[in-house]
Order: C-alpha cells, then structure tokens, then sequence
C-alpha cells in the first residue's frame, strides 16, 4: 500500500492494543441482531394469545423483521460508506434498542408489526457498519482470519440461544421480555462503541439510491404481502393477484434501474456471474424451507405436543448443532478437495430428507424418534450448503465490491426468509381449514379434529419446503461449476449472517 500523494511506501498504522474487546462488542452487536430472527419464535404462540392475532397474520412478527432488514440492507451499508462506520454502528445499536422497547409494550399487533419492521430497518444499518468495522479493526491476515472466525462462530450461535434465551423468558417472565432484553445489549454496545471502535471518516463522493431501495423494498412488500392475503382471500382474489404483479413490476423496473443508476444498489455485474447467481439463489430457495421449519415446530412443540417454551427452546438445539457439526468440520475440511457443488448437493439432498420425515408428524409423534432424526439431518444438510455458498459467492470479488457481495448474500438470506414464512405459512393455515371443515361433521369431534387439522396443515407445508429444498440442490447441481479453491483462498472473508 502507497500514499497517493508521494507514491511512497503508507507506513502500516499500529494495532489498536483493545482491538479484541472491540471484537467482543462488534460480536455483541451481531449476536443482538442475529438472536433476534429466532427469540421471538419461541414467544410467538404466547404473544398471538396477548394480542388476539389470527393464524394468518402471526407471520408478520416474523416477516415484518426479516422484509425490513433484507430489503434495506445494501442500503445499510451505502449509509455506513456515506457517514461513517462507527457512527453507523451507534446510531443502528440506538434505534435497535428503541424499536426493540417499542414492541415490548405493544397493545396490539400492528404495534408489534411495526416495531419489528422498524427493528429490522436499524439492523440492516447495524449489520453492514458492523462487518466493516471488523475489517478495519484488524488489519493482519492472520489475525483477521482469526477475528472472523471467533465473530462466526459467535454470531453461527445465534440460533441456538435464541430459541433458549426466548423460552427461559417466555416462560419465567414473560413474551414480551424476548424484546425487552435488546435493550440492555444494546446500550453496553453503545458505551463499548464509543469508548473501543475506531474509524475513518465516510466517504462525501458515496450516494444514496433512493429509487432502488424505494422499487426494490417495494417489490418485496408487494409479493410477501400477496402470499399473507392469499390465505384469508384465496389465490385468485383481485387484490392478491394485484400485488404479486404489481411486486414482479417493480422488481423488474428495479433491475433495469440498476443498469441506469448512477451508484446502484446491487452492481448486476456481481449477479451476472454464473457461479455467484447460482449461490445468491440457492441461499434463499434452502432458507425459505428452513423458515418455515421455525415456524411450524415452534407451534407443533407448544402448541400440540404442550412443550413449555424452555423445552421448546431445548428441542432445537441439535439442529444448531447440526448446523455448526455440518458447517465447520465437514464443510472447512472438504471445501479445498472439493467442488463447492459437490458439498451443496448433498447438503440439500440432507435438508430435503429431514424435511420428508417431519411430513409424517401426527398429533402423537415421538421427539426422539420421529423428530430428533429429521432436525440432525436438516441441520447437517445446511450447515454443508451455507459454508460453501457463502465462500463462493465472495471469491474472487473486486475489494470495493466485497461488501455490496456480502450484503447481497445476506439479502437473499433475509428475502428468503420472508417469502417462506408468508407462502409457507398460507399454505399451512389453508391446508388446515379446508381439512377441518371437511372432517369436522359434529360438533363433539372438535377436541380430535381441531388438532389433526393443524398437523395436517403443516406437513402439508412441510412437503412444499421438501420440494423448494431439492429444487435448491438442482439450483447449485446445474449452475455452480466452480473448482475447488486453492487453500487459504477464502481467509478472512466477511462471513454471512447466519439465518435464524
């Protein structure tokens, strides 16, 4: 590296002594956003009975987040290069926070919907500051190498104490705890913020691009929001059939900006190569079925089998498990020896199993014979798909396009999650009304058929997820045609926000 002016040699700036508490506070951050797609499953069944939300509607404490943050995360991370990083990360950890107090005390559920969503807007501003200022906190290779891995695993953790931390809430305080304990995090983060994270200055020549964000989030909305009215109106309804075309308008209007904007939101020259294309879509087919996974055992656990939400919380850790088991020592270990399709296959193949085997659920089923076996093996399947997907999609990346690449793969992350939670989640509740109004021919019935319904309705869900996750692995089968990259390739490469 030279200085622009002279063309002589920048003399490499000495480490920040406190950079590895600045990790400790950077990984705080991201663990805070990350918990935050699953601590709420957990207290959704006891926040739906609080607020009188129906079956059709309860997807949008879900989906209000991950819409948001997906659809306004490549805007998040312009915002950090226009006005700096650190105070990118303060004012995300702030309104995080606020949002997150917000939504505990909601009194109805368009004020949870909307304090989620508001949520989701400040950790897409969080997440993108959070990842640069890694990258600029640790300057060494090695050292960064290490940074990101200890930041991987940590935010990979995510999950799993998600799930807990949401039961030992939901169960010994209250629902609306599982939002009230962002605050706490929060301002630690802050005071830590302030005090340990250092950063240049933001960029003056960056600009915003109002009309994607506005056509991009826009068309996103229109189509998650199509699926959520398809259950309660039918497919064919005027108003449904309106926003899937007017979301497919605008989408389009929104690619072919892309190609006229002065700094786009998404440069298509990184989604015109064929071996990242395939990994954004692959990313978001295998996350629409595992959103909806959350979904459905959560309410199955609780809900049918009576699981308190500790319990609940509990059933899930083997497939956080898995996840990890899947990602780090088969995936790290084969991925310089293999193609990365020869890993995302079978991870799919793994998943898409799992999934069959949760479409035989009954009213009675055994955890440890009939539902242990199904989460080990989605767990293993994602974890030899997210490892690769993400490893491929960032290789080879220009360095001024490595965050917009990473912000993408998190995009169709997020974007997939909302998709499959509103398509999944109308395609549950439909199942299970038309099987309760076929069955339900006495009144006296109710106590069986209720119950049955809702299974019913949910494998019925389940199998369509079986299917979107095989149609993932023909995605990577037949689009991903990388080598296997050298070793070392991909060290230190900003890792993905790990889903749920």
């Amino acid at each position: 590296m030279s200085d622009t002016r002279t063309g002589e040699p920048a003399a490499t700036p000495e480490p920040d002594p406190r950079r590895w508490w600045g990790l400790v506070i950077i990984a705080l951050a991201q663990l805070m956003v990350v918990l935050d797609a699953t601590i709420v499953n957990i207290a959704l069944p006891s926040a739906q009975r609080a607020l009188g939300m129906s079956d059709g509607n309860r997807q949008w404490v879900i989906t209000a987040y991950t819409l948001a943050f997906g659809g306004l995360l490549l805007l998040g991370g312009r915002i950090a290069d226009l006005v700096g990083r650190k105070r990118t990360f303060v004012i995300g950890l702030i309104g995080f926070a606020a949002a997150s107090a917000l939504g505990g005390a909601a009194t109805n559920s368009a004020m949870l919907f909307g304090a989620r969503a508001l949520q989701g807007v400040f950790a897409a501003v969080l997440a993108p500051s959070a990842l640069s200022l890694l990258t600029t906190t640790f300057t060494d290779p090695r050292e960064r190498g290490k940074a990101f891995g200890i930041y991987g695993a940590l935010a990979g953790s995510g999950s799993a104490i998600g799930f807990i931390v949401g039961g030992v809430l939901t169960e010994y305080l209250n629902w609306r705890w599982c939002l009230y304990v962002n605050v706490p995090i929060a301002v630690i983060a802050v005071v830590g913020a302030l005090s340990l994270l250092h950063d240049r200055p933001g960029h003056a020549g960056a600009r915003l691009d109002v009309p994607g964000v506005l056509l991009g989030c826009g068309g996103l909305v229109a189509l998650v929001y199509g699926f959520s009215e398809a259950q309660p109106r039918g497919w064919s309804d005027p108003l449904v059939l309106g926003l899937f075309a007017a979301g497919v308008v605008l989408l389009a209007t929104f690619v072919w900006w892309q190609t006229r904007a002065p700094m786009p939101l998404l440069p298509l020259h990184i989604i015109r190569d064929r071996n990242r294309a395939g990994c954004f879509l692959t990313m978001m087919l295998a996350v629409i079925g595992m959103f909806g996974l959350f979904l459905f055992m959560t309410y199955y656990l609780q809900v049918i089998l009576g699981y308190s939400p500790v319990k609940t919380g509990l059933a899930f850790l083997p497939l956080t498990a898995a996840i990890v088991i899947g990602s780090t020592q088969i995936s790290a270990r084969l991925l310089n020896h293999v193609g990365p399709r020869m890993l995302m296959v079978p991870g799919m193949l793994l998943a898409s199993g799992g999934m069959v085997i949760l479409t035989q659920l009954t009213v009675h089923s055994e955890y440890a014979s009939e539902i242990l076996p199904a989460l080990i093996l989605m767990g293993l399947g994602m974890g030899l798909t997210f490892m690769p997907v993400f490893s491929t999609a960032t290789a080879g990346v220009a360095p001024q396009d490595s965050g917009v690449t990473s912000a993408t793969v998190n995009t169709s992350q997020q974007v997939g999650g909302s998709i499959g939670t509103a398509l999944l989640n109308t395609i549950a509740t439909t199942s299970s009304a038309n099987y309760i109004a076929a069955h339900l021919t006495n009144p006296s019935q109710r106590a069986r058929v209720i119950p049955e319904g809702v299974v019913h309705g949910y494998t019925t869900a389940i199998w369509i997820a079986a299917g979107v996750m095989l149609l993932a692995g023909l995605v990577a089968g037949l689009l991903v045609n990388a080598k296997a990259p050298k070793h070392g390739a991909h060290t230190g490469s900003p890792v993905p926000e790990p889903v749920g």
